[in-house]
């Protein structure tokens, strides 16, 4: 199962970040390869809630649903595709770090991050997810300084 693992801090509160993080219509906001995103119904967030998405990778677009399957705050959140052509498992780590939120994501691709494409691309693909990841969370320390959340 292909991962692919980044971290950055953030001079930012934990739970603020938590918060930020755990709504599905925040994902567009950081994350360069999500072009839509929101959470399916209404209702606090937890175990269950879903969110869907379209994401465009390497020039193909995907949409996808998601299910939360571990909610911990302000520490932990796992989601997992229910739906569409990506199989994958994301898993959000926060932790106290130099006065601010070390935060950690991880993608798991079960079918290979280059299935989609074909086996033979796994490793490009990966190299190039990782490099995406990595920018996507620096996007977000950038956007989360500029915009303290209330």
């Amino acid at each position: 199962m292909p991962v692919v693992e980044e971290t950055v801090v953030i001079p930012r509160p934990q739970q603020e970040v938590f918060d930020f993080l755990s709504k599905f219509e925040n994902i567009a906001v950081y994350d360069s390869s999500v072009t839509s995103s929101g959470q399916i119904g209404d209702g606090p967030l937890g175990v269950g809630s879903r969110g869907r998405g379209t994401s465009q990778i390497m020039g193909r677009q995907f949409d996808w649903t998601a299910e939360i399957t571990e909610f911990d705050p302000p520490r932990r959140m796992v989601s997992r595709s229910v739906e569409g052509k990506l199989d994958f498992t994301i898993t959000i780590t926060l932790e106290p770090a130099d006065g601010g939120t070390r935060v950690t994501e991880r993608i798991e691709a079960a079918s290979g991050l280059g299935g989609i494409f074909g086996k033979l691309a796994d490793p490009l693909v990966e190299r190039a997810q990782g490099r995406t990841v990595r920018a996507n969370l620096e996007t977000l320390a950038e956007w989360l300084a500029e915009h303290p959340q209330s």
